[in-house]
């Protein structure tokens, strides 16, 4: 029981350190593989249409991925079914091979960037959908099981 008081605490702790985070939710793969197939879609309810926000996509890897850089597709749907369609490359790992990301052991977070300073124009609920587009250099065919990539996820913090 002393233990899981301790990590309740640790994660009560983390939340309120930021007191600019607005949502923040992740969803796992098994196994840590990423299935080309598998699209990860976050719902969430935006009110404030006069603030502005970042949006981050959060991504934890392990020692598995094959890969110094991360190609996701990510689509921003507001409450009218207007698309914004963005291809991203984030960069995960220096030239040497040293993950970029934050975190002790073999896992690593990233906090990647996806929107700076946006205002939520509709109120209503949005709809983030996040899938990669990984291919090996050369290869017509996208990765199929992306190995690696424990946990897709997303956060929204007001803009400073």
């Amino acid at each position: 029981m002393p233990k899981y008081f301790f990590f309740f605490f640790l994660l009560i702790l983390g939340i309120s350190c930021n007191e600019n985070l607005i949502v923040s939710a992740y969803q796992s793969n098994p196994s840590g593989v990423w299935a080309k197939e598998d699209v990860k879609k976050f719902t969430f309810d935006q009110k404030d249409t006069i603030s502005s926000y970042d949006i981050f996509i959060d991504i934890r890897n392990d020692d598995f991925f094959p890969f110094s850089n991360l190609f996701i597709i990510a689509d921003l749907i507001d409450p009218n079914g207007n698309i914004q369609r963005d291809t991203l490359e984030y960069e995960m790992a220096r030239p040497d091979g040293e993950w970029l990301g934050k975190g002790l052991g073999s896992i690593k977070e990233n906090k990647l960037w996806y929107k700076e300073n946006i205002n939520f124009t509709v109120n209503g609920v949005y709809m983030l959908e996040l899938s990669h587009a990984m291919r090996k250099n050369g290869a017509n065919e996208g990765i199929l099981e992306l190995q690696g990539i424990t946990d897709v996820g997303f956060s929204i913090e007001k803009h400073k």
